[in-house]
This record gives structure tokens, sequence and C-alpha cells, in this order.
């Protein structure tokens, strides 16, 4: 079973400024010269970490990183204004060009497979190939399923955790209750509800318990911007249309691709990879039957340096 990559660390760092007021932090490791490669991060506000670069061989790719408005090393953190769907795509779109960058992979899970795919469908002639994993097309369906009815069922002792910031009055509607409080000027209710948020994600994103990922989730600077960001987005439907990336997968028909899916993913169940697949059927489908959302999985990291590698032999 295959292993991430060694640790690198960047040869160079960047600060684009956007639109006002965010600045994204910018980061190339691996081979200057090598195949461009875009690592697009979940959330959306989750950020970027250290391990993402070591899915890819540094000999072969030029490893680019980037954090989203208001998340990871961008600022200002947690910024809702100006953050939307059709502002990250505009962003990719700075970073490519200010890096000289002709065609690149995108490579993203979760939310990052959103992003990666609705970027590819809109700017499908600077896409080399596609590597997207744990599948999230943002319809109301999926946000009903993992913050109000559905995994509840599964994890109902940690949802109890999750319910607990928000009175019982207002739980009917779960999304807009967060939201209020994470868009609040309580900037102790704004915290408590951020960790119980993103604790929630933590806790459900592995097959198996992952203090590491609990942890992670629970670190207050990244709960924070996923939870006020991803909120933000799920209550504006993320900016997207109903079906939209299905609607538009036609256009990515000529670009190779690889779904990669957890059969026990409980984020982003199975039925959305399997439906991306049907309307991209030229995308090479693997359902790992041992994992579930996170990319820590050990059969989840196998398939991707699989992904990446196979990937590269057939762009060299």
């Amino acid at each position: 079973m295959r292993q991430l990559y060694p640790d690198i660390k960047p040869y160079k760092t960047h600060h684009i400024k956007v639109d006002e007021p965010h600045v994204l932090y910018v980061e190339e490791s691996g081979n200057p010269d090598g195949i461009p490669v875009l690592f697009v991060h979940g959330g959306p506000g989750a950020g970027c970490e250290n391990y993402h670069r070591r899915f890819f061989d540094p000999n072969v790719y030029r490893i680019i990183l980037f954090d989203q408005r208001g998340a990871g090393k961008s600022t200002p953190h947690a910024e809702l204004e100006g953050n939307t769907t059709q502002d990250l795509v505009a962003d990719m779109e700075v970073i490519r060009e200010q890096l000289e960058i002709s065609r690149w992979v995108l490579f993203g899970g979760s939310w990052g497979s959103t992003l990666s795919l609705v970027y590819a469908e809109t700017h499908t002639d600077r896409v080399m190939g596609l590597i997207v994993r744990g599948i999230f097309l943002c319809r109301k369906k999926e946000i009903e399923w993992f913050y109000q009815k559905g995994a509840d069922r599964i994890f109902p002792d940690y949802w109890q955790d999750f319910i607990e910031p928000i009175p019982e009055t207002e739980r009917d509607n779960l999304l807009e209750a967060y939201y209020k409080q994470l868009t609040g000027k309580n900037e102790i209710a704004q915290m408590h509800a951020a960790k119980a948020w993103s604790i929630w994600e933590g806790r459900t994103a592995t097959l198996k318990h992952n203090k590491n990922v609990v942890d992670h989730f629970g670190n207050a600077h990244t709960a924070l911007s996923l939870a006020r960001i991803e909120s933000h987005y799920f209550i504006n439907n993320s900016f997207l249309k109903e079906n939209q990336i299905l609607n538009d997968a036609p256009k990515l028909q000529n670009i190779p691709g690889v779904i990669v899916q957890g059969r026990y993913d409980l984020i982003c169940p199975l039925e959305s990879a399997w439906e991306l697949h049907q309307a991209w059927p030229k995308a090479e489908f693997k359902i790992i039957g041992d994992a579930g959302h996170s990319a820590t999985e050990p059969g989840i990291v196998d398939a991707l340096v699989n992904a990446t590698d196979e990937m590269a032999k057939k762009l060299v």
C-alpha cells in the first residue's frame, strides 16, 4: 500500500492581493519545472496543511498550495465579505496567471472537489487533469443530510454535542441557527459554536476514530474559519445553482480524471460520487472499501498517491 511522499518544504511563498480586503497565501514546492498541480483544500475554510504537499512526487510535480479566502494563512482570517464560489474560481485564475502557468492539474477533496469541478467547468481549457476525492456537489439534500437529518442517526452521541450550542426552539433549522451565532457579536458564543460545528465534522470524517483529525478540527484558528465560512456558503446554496455541477459535467468529458471515494463516507455519501461518475464516465472511479471521508485514511492515501503517479505518466 502506497504511503505519502517524504515531507518537503516550500521553495517559494507568495502573498497575493485579490479583491479588498483579501490577501491569499500561496506556496510552491517540488520541481519548479515539473507538472503544475494545484491542491484545492476543503471546507470551505479549512486551509492547507503541510502533509498536503506529500500526495505528489516532488521530482515530477510543481506543487502549488493556496489558502482560500479567509482560511489558513490568508487574511483577513474567517472573513465572509467578498467570499463566494465565483470569487474563489477567479482567485485560482489570478494565481495561475501570476505563476505563469498555462495549464495545470487540479487535486481536491470534499469542498475541494466542488471547487475543482466548478473551476474545470468554467475554465476547461486550463485543466490538464482532475483528481477529486470525497465528492461534494453542494446540493440541498447533501447539506440537509449532514446538518439537519440523516447523519444524526449514525452518530447520535456526537450529534448531541453538535446541537448543544443551539436553543431547542431553533433546532428545526440548525444551519440558520448556527449562522446566526457564527456571525453574531458575542465572541464567546461564536467560538463555542465554531468548535461544536468543526468537531462534529472532525469526529465523523474517518471510519475509525482519529484523534489527530479531531484535534485539528478542534483547533480554534481552524474551527472559526471552517464554521463561519462553511455556514456562510451553505446558507447561500454555495453560490451555485441546484445540481449545477452535474448539469455542466459534459464540459469535463475531454479532461483525464480520477474520482476517489470512501464507501463509508458519511460526510459526503457515495451517492454523489456515483452520480458524478455517471455524468463523467471517462473518469476512473475508485471506491475504497475500508474508508470514510478523510484524506488521511490509508486506503484513500494509497488511491490518491497512485492517482497522482498515474496522472503524471499520462501527461509527461
